[in-house]
């Protein structure tokens, strides 16, 4: 579904499962210093939604996925995952409840599988799923000046450290992208939020997770799970790694060498000494980092190992440490620069 954003003079598509919106306006890197120093708007109507109504919602929802939604209070945003029986992460949602209903958003294409599992759980709950994606669209506002409070004419908002998702009518996305701007914000590209993503160490599902992935290895523990909630799918796993072990692997933010005219691309090996020992999620070039990349690594290589990226030499900074799990409570290093103060 094409954003009418892409109308824009200058406008560059952006390609891959991020089809739909635009991947610059003509300058990324200005686009990167309006989100992190002042205010911007990212559109991301390309991600998909989920809505869930009736008086089971949040109850039905706490007790299928991570997330202590139970007392989830209306207008408060949250992540949560569902998981396999095995623990692996299948899904990744940002929702927030408007007091009728739950609405959460997605990564493109994921919406329908979501629905599926949702929709086999079901059983006799009063609850009402349905993929909104068509009438609803994702805007993202950032930056220390971003308007506090969501435009007018969004149905809900999800606020935290890094922006704040507000959804909106799609057949309204022009007009009220329009008034943010006409407030004082720069409209901003998906590759200038993706840098900055990055740089703050965000893992984005599907792309820096794989079909093993574990929320302990992304750092999503932290933000995602709770892990003093009652049962749900995959809860054993998690419980075991918190408890008894380690997860297998870890997140890593990779600095890549500046001199290469490439970045590695999703899926690339991270190689030590001609070895693979994970692989390469998302890169991005950030307007003063340079190009970054996250990874996902075995536990056990060297925090201070040299690497290699899709073949691109790369230092790596530590997100997730190697000790995580096993009851140590950690604190993962999130770049959250682009909170409003006081936020």
């Amino acid at each position: 579904m094409e954003s009418p954003l892409l109308a824009r003079t200058g406008a560059v598509p952006a390609q891959g499962i991020d089809a739909g919106v635009a991947a610059h306006y003509g300058d990324p890197y200005a686009e990167q210093r309006a989100l992190a120093r002042a205010a911007g708007l990212v559109d991301r109507s390309h991600r998909e939604i989920v809505r869930i109504a009736g008086e089971d919602r949040l109850s039905w929802l706490h007790s299928l996925t991570t997330q202590d939604l139970q007392h989830l209070e209306p207008g408060t945003a949250a992540q949560a995952l569902v998981l396999s029986p095995q623990g692996h992460i299948e899904h990744h949602l940002t929702l927030a409840d408007d007091g009728t209903a739950v609405w959460a958003h997605v990564e493109p294409g994921t919406a329908g599988a979501l629905l599926a599992f949702l929709q086999s759980m079901r059983f006799l709950l009063k609850v009402d799923l349905a993929d909104v994606t068509s009438d609803f669209a994702v805007l993202t506002l950032m930056g220390p000046d971003r308007p506090a409070a969501a435009p007018d004419g969004a149905v809900v908002a999800m606020p935290d450290s890094f922006g704040m998702d507000v959804l909106v009518p799609r057949d309204r996305l022009s007009e009220i992208a329009a008034a943010v701007e006409g407030s004082g914000a720069a409209v901003a590209g998906l590759d200038a939020y993706e840098a900055l993503r990055i740089a703050a160490h965000r893992p984005r599902f599907g792309l820096d997770t794989d079909h093993r992935t574990l929320p302990h290895e992304v750092g999503w523990i932290d933000t995602a799970v709770h892990l003093t909630k009652g049962c749900y799918r995959g809860q054993e796993t998690v419980a075991r790694v918190h408890n008894l072990g380690h997860p297998p692997r870890r997140l890593i933010l990779l600095h890549l060498d500046g001199s290469e005219d490439r970045l590695p691309v999703h899926g690339d090996p991270v190689t030590r000494d001609d070895t693979t020992v994970g692989f390469v999620g998302s890169a991005a070039r950030h307007f003063e980092l340079g190009p970054v990349g996250l990874g996902l690594i075995k536990r056990t290589v060297p925090v201070d190992a040299a690497l290699r990226a899709g073949g691109v030499p790369a230092a790596q900074e530590v997100v997730v440490p190697p000790d995580a799990g096993a009851n140590v409570q950690i604190t993962l290093k999130r770049r959250g620069a682009l909170a409003r103060p006081g936020s």
